[in-house]
């Protein structure tokens, strides 16, 4: 969607220039070259201004970032969203389980990506779905999608930058270890377009902090924080020290007692992308993981 800015000029920014001013705020190279149509994309004080343009205390910058992405190929399937937070830039979801993030083969309306889409425009809103945080199919919890270019490309450099703290619920077989860090890289598995492994050779670097919280029937209740984001990163790391997820149909194909893998994005601790605000998301834990760890 189309987002104005009005930036009041602080002593400490006196003297930049209008471009080394937008870089400072977060404006990606993207941006700032799609904004150079727009003839009105930029004014100080009222009068038209460029990058070059000098800034001085009290300045008043005027910025237009006018939407240039596109949501074509996402059908618009109406379903029901739970809205954790919104604003004008960011909305932030409990995704529910069994629900695909994007569309794919076999997935073209059935995607969290098809509702979005739906609710968006039932609001006359158009936002290309901008996913900052991916979880996998099975996967509940917190999501967050950008409203505009400005704010994904700020919020996809604290995930870049490890600013970003997730918080998952997971919940294992056995007695998993009190707490613990797990630091194995992972990368594609020989021959298999989805599956991961634990690859010392070739993988990327993936590290994956986790706490025991509770125990119930030889099931381990776990708090996980990730330092990466690689795929399917909690159920290997988890397997991978002989405590992998039931019911995963990938990595562990269990179903004696869940339906579907019991995990869970349970908490999104940011900055906001434009106030700078620390912001705190809770996602509650699904009637599913609580019934099931119960029994």
């Amino acid at each position: 969607m189309d987002r104005i800015l009005d930036y009041k000029v602080s002593l400490c920014e006196d003297g930049m220039t209008v471009l080394h001013f937008l870089r400072a705020k977060g404006f990606s190279r993207h941006i700032l070259t799609s904004m150079k149509p727009d003839k009105k994309a930029l004014t100080l004080n009222g009068e038209k201004a460029g990058g070059n343009t000098v800034l001085h205390t009290g300045d008043v910058l005027h910025v237009r970032i006018l939407e240039t992405g596109s949501c074509e190929g996402i059908i618009p399937a109406e379903m029901e969203l739970s809205v954790l937070y919104e604003d004008e830039d960011i909305l932030v979801l409990n995704k529910a389980s069994n629900l695909p993030v994007h569309p794919s083969i076999g997935n073209y309306e059935n995607t969290l990506a098809n509702g979005v889409e739906s609710y968006f425009r039932s609001r006359n809103l158009i936002c290309p779905f901008r996913c900052i945080n991916r979880l996998d199919r099975d996967t509940s919890g917190a999501l967050i999608l950008a409203k505009n270019a400005l704010s994904a490309a700020i919020l996809s450099a604290q995930m870049r930058n490890r600013e970003i703290r997730r918080t998952y619920l997971a919940i294992v077989q056995g007695i998993a270890p009190k707490k613990g860090t797990v630091s194995a890289p992972i990368g594609r598995k020989d021959g298999s377009v989805m599956e991961r492994q634990v690859d010392f050779d070739h993988g990327e670097s993936a590290v994956t902090h986790f706490q025991r919280l509770a125990i119930s029937d030889n099931y381990s209740l776990l708090e996980l924080h990730l330092e990466t984001g690689r795929t399917h990163q909690i159920r290997i790391h988890m397997g991978y020290i002989g405590h992998p997820l039931p019911a995963d149909y990938l990595y562990n194909p269990v179903y004696d007692r869940f339906s579907r893998q019991p995990l869970h994005s349970y908490q999104l601790d940011f900055r906001h992308p434009l106030t700078g605000k620390q912001m705190c998301i809770t996602a509650p834990v699904p009637g599913d993981l609580c019934d099931s760890f119960r029994k």
